[in-house]
């Protein structure tokens, strides 16, 4: 059995819409934080918005866009992919990945997820049909499709030759770059319940690193597909299946021969790249990718608090409590400042030294999941109903 995040979602919607309590309890109630009175210190410029299909609807997708060089490609649950001019949002290519049926019937749905990722000549993107396809970037062409052992949600990481992909059944397969052959296969484990997500791999030194289901981080030797090292960081506990939940969906992020690793109900930990031994541990638990940048740890916790850490130590730097329950993007930095999305379809802005809110602005009201995207001197951002948005600073 697997719960998926978007009935956790639902969950918490149906609280806001009738006061109710997931478990029937008033201390169990989920309240979406009121939009936050901000005094804007600027505007951020819309340069170019365009729609790329019907977007992801009410699924749970973390489809984003991904870039390279002067060209921003996007696609929807569809199977739309597009490649668009980054200064205009000109459409350049458009390839349809459904399944064709037949000429008076409508094609079946390629249900692409997880991500785009752009790498040489070729743009990746996986599907919960297990299928990954790579695209030629001049013309959106087919260069390869290959079936994997699982739904693939996470975006397909390119390194060493190869792609790899992290599946929803605990698979992680490292594909040939320039045909799609599968090279190897790690069984990484995946408990009876899990949230809906998987975590894309980061690699270093030849190795791939990657959250599980169970709660573990572990590396693999990418020329061998051995695992070399696993370490658990989440520990089940609590009353209830879902206090128990432990999954580690994010992609860990590494830094000078330190991983760093966050896991749902879990902890941030620091880990020795080399053996995997705990460098330090902080009780902070999370489902959106997080970012490490000059000694700084910034981050959007499962209750929605967005976060600064020390990497030394894990030291807190600041709290911003004000966006608690909004259903938040992973963070971005982008020009000097820290950026999440809301499920309400705002953009908010904050400063990176002390958490305090410097713009916001409404963009669209099918609301934000997704990562919003840095490109060159532009923010990119996709919405649920696959329009997307280039912002100037």
């Amino acid at each position: 059995m697997q719960l998926r995040k978007t009935l956790l979602v639902g969950w918490v919607s149906v609280a806001l819409l009738s006061g109710c309590s997931w478990f029937n309890s008033e201390e169990d109630v989920v309240t979406m934080s009121p939009l936050p009175k901000v005094e804007n210190q600027f505007t951020p410029t819309t340069v170019w918005s365009t729609s790329v299909g019907d977007g992801i609807g009410e699924y749970y997708s973390n489809l984003r866009p991904a870039w390279q060089d002067s060209k921003v490609f996007a696609a929807d649950r569809f199977g739309i992919v597009k490649a668009l001019d980054a200064d205009s949002g000109k459409e350049i290519w458009k390839i349809d990945l459904s399944e064709k049926t037949g000429i008076l019937s409508r094609n079946k749905p390629a249900l692409l997820s997880g991500g785009l990722t752009v790498s040489g000549s070729h743009v990746y993107v996986g599907s919960e049909k297990a299928q990954i396809f790579a695209l030629s970037t001049e013309d959106g062409t087919v260069a390869w499709q290959t079936k994997v052992a699982g739904e693939a949600i996470s975006r397909p990481v390119v390194s060493d030759g190869l792609v790899l992909v992290h599946t929803t059944n605990g698979m992680l397969q490292g594909l040939n770059e320039s045909d799609g052959a599968i090279q190897w296969t790690v069984n990484l484990e995946t408990p009876a319940l899990t949230l809906r997500g998987e975590s894309a791999p980061a690699t270093a030194f030849g190795a791939a690193v990657v959250g599980g289901d169970n709660g573990r981080v572990s590396a693999v030797l990418m020329k061998e597909g051995q695992l070399i090292w696993q370490q658990r960081i989440s520990q089940p506990s609590g009353a209830t299946e879902i206090d128990r939940l432990n999954d580690v969906d994010t992609t860990p992020v590494i830094v000078e021969g330190v991983v760093y690793a966050l896991g749902y109900n879990g902890n941030l930990t620091a880990l020795d790249l080399r053996s995997g031994q705990v460098v330090w541990k902080r009780e902070v638990g999370s489902v959106n990718d997080f970012i490490v940048d000059g000694g700084h740890i910034y981050l959007v916790d499962q209750n929605d608090r967005v976060m600064s850490m020390s990497t030394e130590g894990g030291v807190s730097l600041w709290r911003q409590s004000d966006l608690l329950h909004r259903n938040l993007t992973p963070p971005v930095l982008y020009n000097g400042y820290l950026v999440v999305g809301d499920s309400e379809g705002y953009l908010h802005w904050l400063n990176t030294d002390d958490g305090r809110f410097v713009s916001q602005q409404k963009v669209d009201s099918s609301g934000f999941l997704s990562t919003p995207v840095v490109a060159s001197d532009k923010l990119l951002i996709q919405a649920r109903n696959g329009k997307v948005y280039a912002f100037t600073r």
